[in-house]
């Protein structure tokens, strides 16, 4: 019996499988690339980029969305601080807490982006209306999904890791 190809059922499993996956990890590479030209680490340019994104929060905050351990975002505190990135204030509500701010050098960091922004922007300009408008509910529900996932991993990775302790713990 002959099977019948579905050309949208092809075309989804090319962009789940393929496409996808490239995007990703182009986009890696360049935020690889981005930090290392503003002598940070990969870790450090992102959080940065979660405060640009986020606003202003404390290392706790930092340290929910990011994952990272406390004793890591405070490396990272201290390195994007020392970069003239970041600078922290004391909470008006709890003075043994700091609230994380974006520092002014934040415009070298739009010298390094803007390149590639100025070409994504050129190449939508071929976009229609309509297509602009899949390509952002696109990104912006598969944007969503990722995070939601990623939240899903962690859980699943404290999950085990509790269970390997505990495990432990109850062997003579």
């Amino acid at each position: 019996m002959k099977t019948v190809r579905n050309p949208k059922h092809e075309l989804i499993e090319e962009i789940v499988r393929r496409l996808a996956r490239r995007h990703s990890t182009a986009v890696v590479l360049f935020h690889h690339a981005v930090a290392e030209r503003l002598g940070l680490g990969p870790t450090d340019h992102k959080c940065l980029d979660l405060l640009r994104e986020c606003g202003a929060m404390t290392g706790s905050e930092l340290g929910a969305i990011t994952g990272l351990t406390s004793g890591a975002i405070t490396g990272v505190v201290a390195r994007l601080e020392r970069a003239g990135y970041l600078r922290r204030e004391p909470d008006p509500h709890d003075g043994r807490k700091q609230i994380l701010h974006l520092a002014l050098k934040r415009a070298h960091i739009q010298d390094v982006i803007n390149p590639l922004r100025e070409d994504v922007a050129s190449m939508l300009e071929h976009f229609d209306k309509h297509q602009l408008a899949a390509i952002a509910e696109f990104l912006t529900r598969s944007t969503d999904l990722v995070y939601h996932h990623s939240t899903l991993l962690r859980a699943q990775t404290l999950s085990s890791t509790l269970g390997v302790t505990e495990e432990r713990s109850l062997q003579p």
